[in-house]
């Protein structure tokens, strides 16, 4: 190999390394997400009721948090998702 190849190729290579690097510091500083109880779904949502919130949680078909301890932990949803599915339902 020529010197001039090699040195091509080290610079092709340090700029993929950039620009992984670059990459994964834009995805460390992703934006905040946010996260809405089950009243605050039905606020946001007009004609949902907490019943119907509740049982797509139970269901699996909204991704939910639970906050606190066991079952008397607070369910966070986030927004996001809320209206992912009521887009996809409509």
């Amino acid at each position: 190999m020529k010197k001039e190849e090699i040195i091509t190729q080290i610079a092709a290579l340090l700029s993929q390394l950039i620009e992984t690097e670059n990459n994964i510091e834009k995805s460390k500083t992703a934006e905040p997400v946010e996260m809405l109880t089950i009243k605050e779904c039905t606020e946001v949502v007009k004609g949902l009721s907490e019943h119907t919130i509740r049982q797509l949680v139970a269901q699996g078909k909204i991704p939910y948090i639970r906050t606190g301890q066991g079952k008397r932990g607070k369910i966070l949803i986030p927004k996001t998702a809320l209206f992912e599915y009521i887009n996809k339902s409509a």
